[in-house]
C-alpha cells in the first residue's frame, strides 16, 4: 500500500463484546507500523464516561491510543452517550436522533487526513440506530468493505454465517474475518475453527487466542493477510 492511497474498512461483529476494538485498535497500529496516516472512527458509543466536560468511551480510548493521527474527537466519535445501552435507547434517552449523514461527512474529514479509517460499529450487524436505521445501513451508506469478528464461542458458526449472509445481502464486501476467542473454556474449539474456515465466503484474517490477548493480540497480523 502507497503512502498516498487512501483505503477504508467497516468493523463489525457477531455480538456485542466480541473483540470488535481490540481488532479496530490493531488494525490501526499494525498500518501505521507501515508508516501509513492510520485512524479509527467510532461513530456511535454508549456506556460513555464524562471526562474533561466531553463523554468518552473505552472504546474511542483505544482507537485514539491506536491512532497516529491527530483529528477531532468529534469526527471520530460523532455520537456519544453515557447509559451503557443500545444506541437507539440511548439516543431517544438523550433527546437526540443518530442521523448518517453527519456521521458519513465526519468519515470524509477523517478520510482527507488519513491514508487508513478504520471505523468500527456497535454491538452487531443489524444493531438499531433509530426507528428505520442500523448499523448495517451505516456500513452500506460509507460503502465500506467489511471486517467481521467472530466471538468464538458456542453459537458463533451460526451466527458468523448468518452475519456473513446480511453482509452480502446488503451488496456490501466481506473483506476477511477474524476468530477471537470470548470462551476460555470452549468445546472443540478447533473444530469450530476448521468448520468457519471451510464455509465463511472471505479470508480468514487470524486468531485471537484468549491467555493474554493483550499481548498476543500485536502478533496477529492481520493487516498482512488482508494485503494478500
Amino acid at each position: 500500500m502507497s503512502s498516498n492511497r487512501q483505503q477504508a474498512w467497516f468493523v463489525t461483529g457477531t455480538d456485542t463484546g466480541v473483540g470488535k476494538t481490540m481488532v479496530s485498535s490493531m488494525l490501526v497500529r499494525q498500518f501505521s507500523a507501515r508508516g501509513l496516516r492510520s485512524v479509527g472512527m467510532k461513530p456511535v458509543a454508549s456506556g460513555c464516561e464524562r471526562r474533561d466536560g466531553r463523554l468518552i468511551s473505552e472504546d474511542v480510548t483505544q482507537l485514539l491510543a491506536a491512532s497516529n493521527v491527530d483529528l477531532p474527537l468529534s469526527d471520530i466519535n460523532p455520537y456519544a452517550f453515557e447509559p451503557a445501552i443500545a444506541p437507539h435507547i440511548a439516543a431517544k434517552q438523550a433527546g437526540v436522533r443518530i442521523d448518517l449523514e453527519p456521521i458519513a461527512a465526519a468519515f470524509r474529514r477523517l478520510q482527507a487526513q488519513a491514508n487508513v479509517v478504520i471505523v468500527e460499529g456497535a454491538g452487531g450487524f443489524y444493531v438499531p440506530l433509530d426507528e428505520q436505521h442500523d448499523m448495517a445501513d451505516l456500513a452500506a451508506k460509507l460503502g465500506l468493505p467489511v471486517i467481521l469478528v467472530v466471538g468464538m464461542r458456542l453459537g458463533c458458526i451460526n451466527h458468523a454465517l448468518l452475519t456473513a449472509e446480511a453482509i452480502r445481502q446488503r451488496g456490501l464486501t466481506l473483506a476477511g474475518w477474524v476468530a477471537n476467542q470470548v470462551d476460555p473454556g470452549m468445546a472443540m474449539l478447533e473444530d469450530n475453527l476448521q468448520t468457519l474456515k471451510q464455509r465463511m465466503p472471505s479470508i480468514y484474517l487470524g486468531f485471537i487466542p484468549w491467555q493474554d490477548q493483550a499481548s498476543t493480540a500485536e502478533d496477529t497480523d492481520i493487516v498482512s493477510v488482508l494485503w494478500q
